[in-house]
């Protein structure tokens, strides 16, 4: 995968500082991460959730709330509206660089901001927690008592959380009474899934239950056995985010390619040969050809090995796609040359990796050249082996109910 920073305007006119995660393959959808209160795009949890997800094929932004990290302005000023509001200036900010967002993620109070937030974006289509409060004020336990007296009674005032200081007024405390997090919940209308570990000590495993209750359906929930409420152990990340990515692949976006579709194949035929251990005579129509495996593993080097054949089938998609698409906005692409590469990848899921490098020839120029590079990315094969496939199997003779449209 790849990281960038992307930094965008907030609701105060200040900047917010982000980075995208963009996986290595073609995105299935792109989300947002709110982090936890004060914790930053670079906490752990935020980290390892945003880099679990792009190994599944989603892109995420994460970033830092106003005044934490490397965003601008001051955290005194902060509020629960103004992260929500941040959230939505985010989401618009992707849009305009080409990455909608479908899927938002909240952990702790980014979850709580999250939901808020999802009633305000029209694009997105999924929203999960982890560890999210059901109600905001709930922060505010965590708090010295004395401390929050101080900044009723005077209206700013300097309060510990954990080890950290922070300097906080009034208007932060105000603003969570104008928030009921399961009253917008109620009429959300977006599939909602919710995560917590039963023993959870700073968000108690009850508010997951008021936040499953005041969802509408579809809700789902997922118990995060044995974690801790910041997800300090990797595992308990990874699996969060793997459960979200399969969660989520039911409400991400189709991704269509506004090409003409390639031919569907009607019926390839692969028979054995018995020249050697491995080598089949593949058919379909006029056309013939061998595959086979290398020497080094028995066979006869005689043909494209299975997976070279797919991969033979993605790189014509792709040359195939980007001639169709320069010719009809009049690009003056001479020539096309692709090199695709299958390997595994032991940290991914699934572990199947296609590496694409396309060489393009021609008076192009920069906008053509990412334009063509866009659309080989949602050729008709880059999208079937990015949103997988249905394969249907039965003996020769056995009657079959399955219709191929």
């Amino acid at each position: 995968m790849s990281i960038e920073t992307f930094e965008f305007v907030g609701t105060r006119g200040n900047r917010l500082s982000g980075k995208i995660e963009t996986p290595e393959v073609t995105p299935r959808g792109w989300a947002l991460l709110a982090h936890c209160f004060t914790c930053g795009k670079d906490s752990l949890a935020a980290v390892r959730v945003s880099r679990a997800l792009a190994r599944a094929g989603i892109g995420v932004l994460r970033f830092d709330f106003s005044g934490l990290g490397d965003s601008d302005g001051d955290f005194a000023d902060a509020t629960f509206s103004a992260d929500v509001d941040d959230l939505v200036m985010a989401a618009s900010a992707m849009g305009k660089a080409g990455k909608p967002l479908s899927l938002l993620v909240g952990h702790s109070f980014g979850g709580a901001a999250a939901i808020a937030a999802a009633a305000r974006i029209p694009g997105i289509t999924a929203v999960a927690t982890i560890s999210a409060p059901a109600d905001v004020q709930h922060v505010l336990r965590h708090f010295d008592p004395a401390a929050l007296e101080r900044v009723l009674a005077e209206g700013e005032a300097d309060v510990q959380l954990g080890e950290r200081p922070f300097h906080m007024r009034r208007a932060f405390i105000d603003d969570m009474v104008r928030h009921d997090i399961e009253a917008t919940l109620a009429s959300l209308g977006r599939p909602l899934l919710v995560m917590h570990a039963p023993l959870d000590a700073v968000v108690g495993i009850d508010h997951a239950s008021r936040l499953f209750q005041a969802a509408k359906h579809p809700k789902s929930f997922i118990s995060l056995d044995g974690a801790d409420h910041l997800l300090t152990h990797r595992e308990d990340a990874d699996y969060a985010a793997e459960m979200i990515a399969a969660w989520a692949s039911s409400y991400l976006p189709q991704i269509v390619a506004d090409l003409p579709q390639v031919q569907p194949a009607e019926g390839v035929s692969a028979v054995e040969t018995k020249n050697g251990l491995f080598q089949v005579q593949i058919s379909s129509g006029k056309h013939r050809l061998l595959a086979d495996e290398p020497a080094s593993v028995g066979g006869l080097d005689s043909g494209l090995s299975p997976y070279e054949l797919v991969s033979a089938g993605l790189a014509a998609c792709t040359l195939m796609t980007m001639r169709l698409y320069a010719e009809r906005k009049g690009f003056p692409l001479q020539r096309a040359h692709v090199v695709v590469k299958h390997g595994k990848q032991p940290d991914m899921t699934p572990s199947d990796r296609f590496s694409r490098t396309i060489t393009l020839d021609g008076p192009l120029d920069e906008e053509q050249r990412q334009k063509l590079l866009s659309i080989a990315e949602r050729c008709p094969v880059d999208l079937t082996l990015v949103r997988g496939s249905d394969v249907q199997t039965r003996l020769a003779g056995e009657p079959t109910d399955v219709t191929l449209v």
